[in-house]
């Protein structure tokens, strides 16, 4: 897959996907429930590949990018039924974190 999607893209494809379904999106709280339990199968297999711990070999194969595919789509899922755009999201989160952290990181031009 080397095309490029937007994040409405993504949204409205997700979107497509669970409206397909008569059950519809889950309540907020039993998405952020998935939320949790995807960023713990991420944070293990971030662990088995970078940590100490790996892997038995009765341990099913799994991926980070697999597993951060699904925390994406449970996040996306869950700001469909809030009905928040994610763009407007980061925006918002990228100017905040360009205004309050401008002076506290190194720029890679001034290390010269």
């Amino acid at each position: 897959m080397a095309h490029e999607k937007t994040v409405k893209q993504l949204q409205r494809e997700v979107d497509e996907y669970i409206s397909q379904f008569k059950e519809g999106y889950f309540t907020p709280l039993e998405m952020i429930a998935r939320l949790t339990e995807e960023l713990g199968e991420l944070a293990r297999e971030v662990s088995h590949v970078y940590g100490p711990k790996k892997k038995k070999t009765s341990e099913a194969e799994a991926s980070i990018s697999e597993e951060m595919g699904d925390l994406l789509f449970v996040l996306i899922t869950m700001a469909n039924s809030l009905d928040i755009d994610l763009a407007d999201a980061h925006d918002g989160v990228l100017a905040k974190f360009q205004s309050r952290d401008v002076n506290r990181w190194t720029r890679k031009d001034e290390g010269k």
